[in-house]
């Protein structure tokens, strides 16, 4: 091949082949490069794909295969009226004329027009199988037969009559309509969904009453607001029901074209045995399958994602859809129902996207968009007809005039036909001749005929009128048909008038276009089938989690989880316990606490930021599972790690009333309102400043009167009150706070309570506490109770200085009583004791505090773990850093004096130490007597009371701490 020859680039993309001769040489043409031929190329084919297959136009909602079948099936008489054909011959005659492409998505499309769960309004009236909701495959076109429904007329009708614009089939053999004259808005009824190069659409269907009654509020009001629409249109309504949660994505979507709506399937829950409950199923989301849906059920009952299920079946027959989800005897019907909607197709989102054609171009549009379009679209519509039946008619008055003339002139009109030799030179003679006008001048004005010239009082006929007259039969000459003619030149006038109307007048045309709709209203009116339902919308993920008490656990590492308290039973004191979590190589639990899962939590870092989280948020694990790491639940913690995590009340009405006090391991305090925390963003909030190398050690909500409490490693206490003086409110969340406790060298605090400020002397507190302590050792004794380990009896300063004759009324003694709080100081050694709040005095901010714990032997402890205030007929749970923990009540724990040695509360293995304490607010169950399978060990084995030698010995279940007076709890 030499220069200047020419070569044929063909390029093919999507089926469709480009082609375009090129010289090799630019003498006479410019070289194109293969990325300008490919771009130029590709966007051909794109538009090709836009307008010509994957969009709907706006005008008469439909794509052009929908198109073509119907029309297709108009032109051979496949309608409502007549018998179903087969539906091989429909299809063939589209893709014969009309589709040049393969049989099965012509067939797909029609299948999907007469599908009742497809379409809100079918087009087709088919015959057969035709799938099912199942998403059963339709029996094959030769087995199944079809017609256009008598809803596709309101589509197809007057299409006859120059309403639209036509154009060329493939070939050119055939003229196809670019669009249908639609008489309703189809696009908004059937809705439609395509997806195309670069775009999609998805539109959802509407009930077709509310879409008529919409376009008939808008042709009589242009300027209706889009509020007063959504009162005649609230939302989607699918073929298949469901509930649509909420309006404000309907409402985004009709305002900008795009939203997401959610929708969930009608369930109820019903007793179909004696105790025994299942979920039904009537109703399903738009476009989901319901045996899909019922693998999908069954496949997470087996994976145990959703727990209470025993058995699904589907009892849907000819009546309707009903699917049946028995539970389980013990399983909670509500919470199982909203794990299905979370995690099943149960409940979906339909994103909009209304995206469709206008006069050629894609264009997303809203509501008032769409009726628009149409309205001025069926306006054309009603314009083009009118001019076509103008013409038709002012025709037939034409050929009536002519009709006329030989009437009134019949003998005249006889004898030139019959002197005529042939029927062409009768045609010529009645044209040549001039015929008298007197009778036709009035009629001629009439039907504005613009035909005929009048001269002189003569008219000469038109071929057409020659022709009406050699075709006129006998039996028209007789006096009641020429009256008929006249009657019918009548008529004529008034259809002429009427079009004329039509043609002149908008408002005209809107009143016809009012007539038209209200007829299409009465045949395609249906109820409603989507519910809308503004309770719904209001509902977060909350209701999807079943409400309890959990156990959230953090590791040193930085792994958090939650687990429900139940799993943890109660076991007596100096029991085993059972192992909490799973460690990786040598990390440790450090935090743990209990909250319930509606509540939210604080997470405070060591950098001094805070970040919010409800409970159910927190991964939920096994006991004995590592959890998740906390850089996967707060992404935005970055290189921090969290020191200090804080539940807040369930009930968000209190916290106006509560304040945040912050404690810092090197003994500063700052006081905060909780309102300064509300509103905390995913990225977390600046909670307190910190100097360099100190780490918040806890934040505790509070009220203006109480005491703060703060114990420290080395076994040091300071009580002071909440007040203006004391610890003020700072305003800022940048300030490091005040000193609240001296600290000694290599000391630091270790825990932050909150306790109630009581109105007493230190006389008082002092007798109280030497009553108190006489009545408890007094019970202790009535019941010969031994404790295996030694306790050591310290009087406080505070009781040194009362006299020993000195003693409180019985009255006194009760309300101090009712308003003593006990505190629970455990040592990493695993021994504690509980102490009462009278023996802390309260002194000013800032100084060193009193002795909280005497370590008589380092077997008793070398640090304190937690000090923390306890009630009985509550428990508490300690975690060592090998992951064990041990739940127990605290009335087992004897109170002491706060300079007591205490006793075992948790037996411990080698070098295992307690990492941290806390209580759980929950009353036992059934279990709690220490009996259950879960009790590792209640009593000492041999190696136990050998290194216990020396000391008072005794079974840990031989006894049981007695519960103190009445108001000492």
């Amino acid at each position: 091949m030499g220069y200047g020859d020419t070569c044929l680039v063909v390029i093919k993309i999507g089926g469709i082949i480009l082609s375009e001769p090129h010289d090799l040489l630019p003498s006479d043409r410019l070289p194109v490069t293969i990325e300008e031929e490919m771009r130029s190329s590709y966007l051909a084919y794109a538009m090709s794909v836009i307008v010509s297959r994957a969009l709907p136009d706006v005008r008469d909602g439909l794509k052009p295969v929908h198109r073509r079948i119907l029309y297709a099936m108009r032109e051979s008489g496949f309608t409502s009226d007549k018998p179903y054909r087969k539906s091989a011959r429909a299809v063939g005659d589209v893709m014969g004329k009309y589709h040049p492409h393969g049989d099965s998505s012509i067939y797909d499309a029609m299948v999907r027009m007469a599908q009742s769960w497809s379409m809100r309004v079918r087009l087709i009236d088919g015959q057969g199988n035709f799938g099912s909701v199942d998403g059963d495959s339709p029996a094959a076109m030769r087995y199944t037969e079809a017609r256009l429904a008598r809803s596709a007329s309101f589509l197809l009708d007057d299409i006859d009559r120059d309403t639209v614009a036509f154009q060329p089939n493939y070939d050119e053999s055939e003229q196809e309509p670019q669009v249908l004259p639609a008489a309703y808005p189809n696009l908004l009824v059937n809705g439609a969904a395509g997806i195309a190069v670069g775009m999609a659409t998805n539109i959802p269907p509407h009930n077709p009453l509310e879409v008529i009654d919409a376009t008939l509020a808008m042709v009589t009001n242009p300027a209706i607001t889009l509020d007063e629409l959504m009162q005649i249109i609230p939302g989607p309504d699918f073929p298949t029901g469901g509930i649509i949660m909420g309006r404000r994505g309907i409402r985004q979507a009709f305002e900008t074209g795009r939203g997401s709506v959610p929708v969930r399937a009608r369930a109820e829950i019903e007793e179909i045995r004696k105790d025994r409950y299942a979920i039904v199923v009537t109703e399903i989301p738009y476009q989901v399958n319901k045996a899909t849906l019922q693998e999908k059920i069954a496949d997470l009952v087996r994976a145990k994602e959703i727990e209470g299920i025993s058995d699904i079946r589907d009892e849907s027959d000819r009546s309707g859809m009903r699917v049946v989800i028995e539970l389980k005897r013990d399983a909670t019907a509500e919470v199982v129902l909203n794990q299905l909607y979370r995690f099943t197709q149960l409940q979906t989102s339909f994103s909009v996207n209304m995206l469709a054609l206008d006069e050629g171009r894609p264009r997303t549009m809203g509501l008032i968009d769409v009726l628009k379009a149409f309205i001025r679209f069926r306006e054309d519509v009603i314009l083009r007809r009118a001019r076509f039946d103008l013409n038709k008619v002012r025709d037939r008055g034409h050929l009536l005039v002519g009709l006329v003339i030989a009437v009134a002139n019949i003998d005249e009109v006889i004898t030139l036909i019959r002197s005529a030799p042939d029927g062409a030179t009768a045609r010529e003679r009645l044209m040549a001749r001039a015929w008298p006008a007197e009778e036709v001048v009035p009629l001629l004005e009439l039907i504005h005929d613009q035909g005929n010239i009048i001269v002189d009082g003569y008219i000469h006929l038109t071929e057409a009128q020659a022709r009406g007259i050699l075709d006129l039969r006998l039996q028209r000459l007789t006096g009641l048909e020429r009256d008929k003619i006249q009657g019918e030149l009548d008529e004529v006038s008034v259809k002429i008038t009427e079009l004329l109307e039509i043609l002149g007048s908008h408002i005209r045309r809107m009143e016809v276009m009012r007539e038209e709709l209200l007829a299409a209203r009465a045949a395609l009116s249906t109820p409603r089938s989507t519910e809308i339902s503004d309770a719904l919308g209001d509902q977060s993920d909350e209701s999807l989690v079943e409400p309890g008490q959990m156990v959230v656990t953090i590791t040193r590492d930085g792994f958090i989880k939650r687990t429900p308290l139940e799993i943890f039973r109660s076991q007596n004191r100096g029991g085993r316990g059972r192992t909490a979590a799973g460690r990786r190589g040598d990390d440790v639990v450090v935090r743990s606490f209990n909250a319930h899962t509606h509540q939210w939590v604080f997470f405070f870092s060591s950098g001094g930021k805070v970040y919010r989280m409800k409970v159910w948020h927190l991964p939920e694990a096994a006991p004995t599972a590592k959890g998740r790491a906390l850089v996967n639940v707060l992404p935005e913690l970055g290189e921090d790690s969290i020191t200090t995590v804080l539940p807040l009340p369930q009930d968000e009405e209190t916290w106006d009333d509560l304040h945040l006090v912050f404690a810092t391991a090197s003994g500063n305090v700052r006081r905060n309102r909780l309102s300064d925390f509300r509103n905390i963003r995913a990225s977390g909030l600046i909670a307190m400043k910190l100097d360099e190398g100190d780490s918040l050690i806890g934040v505790a909500t509070c009220q203006e009167g109480q005491d703060v409490f703060l114990a420290t490693r080395n076994a040091r206490a300071i009580r002071f009150q909440i007040t203006d003086d004391t610890l003020r409110v700072f305003a800022g969340r940048g300030s490091t706070g005040v000193r609240g406790i001296r600290l000694g060298e290599g000391d630091q605090v270790v825990s932050l309570c909150i306790l109630n400020h009581v109105d007493a002397s230190v006389e008082e507190r002092a007798t109280y506490l030497r009553m108190a302590n006489a009545r408890r050792r007094a019970i202790a004794a009535s019941e010969a109770d031994t404790e295996e380990e030694e306790t050591i009896e310290v009087t406080s300063d505070e009781e040194e200085t009362a006299s020993q004759d000195a003693a409180l009324s019985e009255e006194r003694f009760e309300e101090l009583a009712a308003q003593e709080e006990l505190l629970l100081t455990v040592t990493d050694t695993g021994f504690g004791r509980r102490s009462s709040a009278y023996d802390y005095r309260v002194s000013g901010r800032g100084g060193q505090g009193l002795n909280n714990m005497n370590f008589t032997t380092e077997r008793r402890g070398r640090e304190i773990v937690g000090t923390l205030p306890t009630m009985d007929g509550i428990d508490v749970m300690m975690v060592t850093d090998t992951g064990r923990l041990i739940r127990l009540p605290v009335s087992q724990v004897r109170v002491m004096s706060r300079q007591a040695g205490g006793v075992t509360l948790f037996r411990l293995d080698g070098e295992e130490k307690v990492m941290s304490v806390f209580p759980v607010e929950e009353e036992d169950n059934d279990e709690t007597n220490g009996e259950s399978s879960d009790n590792i060990e209640q009593t000492q084995s041999a190696p136990d009371i050998a290194e216990n030698a020396g000391q008072p010995s005794e079974t840990a279940s031989s006894s049981t701490v007695p519960e103190a007076p009445e108001g000492n709890g």
